[in-house]
């Protein structure tokens, strides 16, 4: 049996929604079928519900970024920040209608809502879903959001402070160039070191003799006698 591959992402806009765009976000969830609905809200909801809950997500806890095909909005991306985390975080939900499904919009959707939760300053994002919603799970594990199922549901959480380092091949150092091997110094060369090390003694001597020809002995005698000549 020939294996399956998803529809190529058709045409279409993303961008940030304003509470202006409240009617377009609200059609669009009351456009999700059964399935869909119940993956975007983890159960069973009426059309009451639905538009109660699209009124809330414009207030200054929330953001709706919405995806645009042919001047309809066909997909949504939330986040809600949580107000009770001792750091800033966010929850997040996504919703597509059925005809556009499995076609790339949501990994879209989700790039675009990490680079503005990145900018607001969000250090974490999480994830509530069911057991059965395979396409958010697919999105979970293409973002590094582990999943632990607890009460039916899959919660996932993805570290913000991480992704800098994620998608990106390690790449190795450039070598440093190597340092030139030390020449070693021929018969005709003086000897730096010992050069320096007989001008020392030479000016030290000097000095003793100045002080009456003691030489004191010892690194503790030096010393004193270099203190002597300050």
């Amino acid at each position: 049996m020939a294996r399956r591959h998803p529809l190529p992402s058709p045409a279409g806009t993303i961008r940030v929604l304003s509470p202006r765009d409240l009617p377009l976000f609200r059609e669009h969830l009351l456009r999700l079928d059964a399935s869909s609905r119940r993956d975007r809200f983890n159960g069973v909801t009426d059309d009451r519900f639905v538009m109660s809950y699209a009124a809330r997500c414009f207030d200054k806890r929330a953001l709706v970024i919405g995806y645009f095909a042919g001047g309809t909005m066909r997909g949504a991306a939330e986040l809600h920040e949580r107000a009770d985390a001792p750091k800033k975080s966010a929850e997040i939900a996504f919703s597509v209608e059925r005809s556009l499904q499995h076609r790339g919009i949501g990994s879209r959707l989700f790039e675009r809502l990490i680079e503005r939760a990145v900018a607001l300053g969000h250090v974490s994002l999480y994830v509530t879903t069911h057991p059965q919603n395979q396409a958010m799970k697919a999105l979970a594990r293409k973002f590094n959001a582990g999943l632990r199922f607890e009460n039916l549901e899959a919660a996932g959480m993805i570290d913000l402070t991480q992704r800098p380092a994620q998608g990106r091949k390690a790449r190795a150092l450039p070598r440093p160039p190597a340092r030139p091997a030390p020449v070693a110094a021929s018969a005709a060369e003086p000897d730096l070191a010992a050069a320096f090390s007989g001008l020392t003694k030479a000016v030290l001597d000097f000095q003793f003799a100045a002080m009456g020809g003691v030489r004191p002995d010892g690194a503790a005698g030096a010393s004193k006698a270099m203190r002597a000549l300050r």
